[in-house]
């Protein structure tokens, strides 16, 4: 070795001890934690998502574990859930396996209505979809989740359509399908969900009745709260369910913020204080990700899928490829949506944008115009959205949407539809009006529910929103 690179050498290491030594004994633990503790948040995102909604249904409404809660009428501003899609009735169901065994979601068949529906676990993971669109295909069927590790003596029941879970816990979105919002189609889409049932397979001979406990007219807030019930919740998570293979390296990082599989979660003052600084450093990393916007559908334009291509393959295969665990995406997506899709593009698709054609965040005391093309590529419906874009919650509005579902919408001469945002109603345009708020910024999410080849082939285009002065 020559004298040049030898000195080089001594004179990198002189320095990276020097440069060690300026942290303190005190300050290198609290960097460490800090830090560790960013990462939970960013990695623990999709479960605490899951757990906020969970206990707002225990807390605020008559709704049980392994049970159906249910909306009665389309979503309004009192339903806080995550950008809730406010065209359609919600059914769901939060499953416990863990006492209980195997759970049985029992799917009608799509005759007077229909489900597009999903199946997740606690991560949000997609184990299956339900209705025509799902392993059923419309014709109904028996969905049988099987807890962690759970193996028959023997052969699987016959006429089950079985999902290895690797979660206890988890959810079921069943969205019953509106043909229009007249009080009769609304009823008619409540009917046909309350046609499903839950019941544990050890009761499948004799089901006990499904209770269903309506949410409409509460204010259930599942949104995400960056404050130390964060932390909270991710414990709860930790002691509930088993250790993932992926995430046995979150163990010991855990462990440095007080999260730890058979000991209480019980921060001292100094470190409340630190997590609170790394979850307002988490929130605004997730929000700087957020503000870079979606990958665009359409070359160059504004419309983009919100969930990330990356993180849609990893969901739809199980996390399957050893080579990819998107958790960054991943956390980003659960910070403005819940639910995960198995194949998405077959029930439904989703396109979002949170700027103008001119790339301006969308203001609410401004006028937009978005103009849908004639001819939408779907068999059920389209629907455009407004949401609060810093809670990514329906606006405190008289309506959220608007949607092909609606006879009164006005239609251009060539077939397309104006749909108008702002928070005064343009002239003669109430039907194709949707209200924002002076003073907020708000997003919005596109809807396609049996989505067509001409989007997937790209030859139908959703032009840019556009300001309107």
């Amino acid at each position: 070795m020559n004298r040049t690179v030898l000195a080089s050498l001594v004179f990198l290491c002189a320095s990276t001890s020097v440069h060690a030594q300026d942290f303190s004994s005190n300050e290198l633990p609290r960097r460490t934690i800090e830090r560790r503790a960013v990462e939970a948040v960013i990695w623990g995102m999709p479960a605490v998502n899951t757990q906020l909604m969970l206990q707002e249904m225990l807390t605020k409404t008559k709704g049980q574990v392994n049970q159906i809660l249910y909306w009665s009428r389309p979503a309004d501003s009192r339903n806080q859930t995550l950008t809730p899609n406010p065209d359609s009735i919600y059914f769901m169901s939060f499953y416990n396996t863990k006492d209980v065994g195997p759970i049985v979601i029992d799917v009608p068949p799509a005759d007077t209505g229909s489900f597009a529906g999903n199946i997740v676990n606690v991560w949000q993971m997609p184990l299956e979809d339900a209705g025509p669109e799902g392993a059923d295909k419309g014709k109904g069927g028996k969905y049988l989740i099987l807890p962690p590790g759970y193996s028959y003596k023997g052969k699987p029941p016959a006429g089950y359509i079985v999902l290895q879970s690797d979660t206890y816990n988890g959810y079921v979105l069943l969205r019953s399908n509106l043909v229009s919002h007249s009080d009769a189609d609304i009823a008619k889409a409540v009917a046909y969900g309350k046609r499903a049932r839950v019941y544990p397979l050890s009761q499948a001979a004799n089901p006990s009745p499904t209770m269903f406990a309506d949410a409409s007219g509460t204010l259930f807030d599942s949104t995400i709260r960056y404050d130390l019930s964060f932390f909270q919740l991710l414990d709860r998570v930790v002691q509930s369910e088993p250790w993932l293979q992926r995430d046995r390296a979150m163990i010991d990082q855990l462990k440095w913020i007080g999260i730890e599989k058979g000991k209480p979660f019980n921060p001292d003052a100094k470190m409340e204080q630190i997590l609170k600084a790394a979850i307002r450093e988490a929130q605004a990393w997730l929000e700087q990700r957020y503000d870079q916007g979606f990958p665009p559908f359409w070359p160059g334009s504004r419309w983009g899928l919100p969930a990330p291509l990356e993180m849609v393959k990893a969901q739809q295969t199980s996390y399957g490829d050893p080579n990819s665990y998107p958790i960054d995406a991943r956390a980003v997506a659960y910070t403005y949506a819940f639910i995960g899709i198995k194949r998405l593009g077959t029930a439904q698709f989703y396109l979002m944008t949170i700027k103008d054609k001119d790339g301006q965040p969308f203001d609410g005391a401004n006028t937009y115009r978005l103009t849908v093309p004639p001819d939408a590529p779907v068999k059920h419906y389209w629907s455009a959205t407004a949401y609060d874009r810093a809670k990514h919650t329906i606006l405190n509005t008289p309506k959220a949407s608007r949607s092909s579902q609606i006879p009164d919408l006005q239609k251009n001469d060539d077939g397309s539809i104006d749909i108008y945002f702002g928070p005064n109603v343009p002239a003669g345009k109430e039907a194709n009006w949707v209200p924002t708020v002076a003073g907020r910024q708000f997003e919005v999410m596109f809807r396609l529910y049996g989505p067509t080849k001409p989007l997937f082939e790209k030859t139908w285009v959703l032009p840019d929103i556009e300001e309107v002065k």
